[in-house]
């Protein structure tokens, strides 16, 4: 299994949320090779500004370990976290952090700048998909100008 295979699962999550008209983020949490939870935004659903892809599969793999802290975990996501998903990310201990396209308006970077957000230990991979995962944003924005 690749990091583009499970990439492919959250770009899945995130035409979920295409089609719930959410903006399209999807996420997996993948541990030994298994998607242990999954996620897409619901903000709009929910009524709730917290409900990121990232936070929605994240409490799902906590309550499916029973388990607090994600190590072993690899957390995909179609998009650069904001910092509130940075700071669960960091909160989680979540081993490795894959996303695709850059987000400059509203990922971690553009508040946390060049300091790491993530746990120390976290190993970050960035622009798996990101043609994939930046042309669902722009088609969903595009239809709402």
């Amino acid at each position: 299994m690749t990091d583009e295979y499970f990439m492919m699962q959250a770009l899945k999550e995130a035409k979920k949320a295409l089609e719930d008209d959410e903006i399209p983020i999807g996420a997996v949490v993948v541990i030994n090779e298994k998607i242990i939870a999954r996620g897409y935004n619901m903000t709009e659903r929910l009524n709730d500004p917290t409900a990121h892809a990232e936070m929605i599969a994240l409490t799902s793999a906590f309550n499916s370990l029973g388990s607090k802290y994600l190590p072993e975990a690899t957390l995909y996501v179609t998009i650069e976290p904001c910092l509130m998903c940075a700071g669960a990310i960091y909160w989680s201990k979540t081993g490795k952090l894959v996303y695709g396209a850059e987000d400059e308006k509203n990922g971690y970077k553009k508040t946390a700048g060049t300091n790491w957000p993530f746990h120390p230990k976290t190993e970050l991979i960035r622009g798996v998909m990101k043609q994939e995962a930046a042309q669902l944003m722009k088609d969903f924005f595009k239809s709402k100008r």
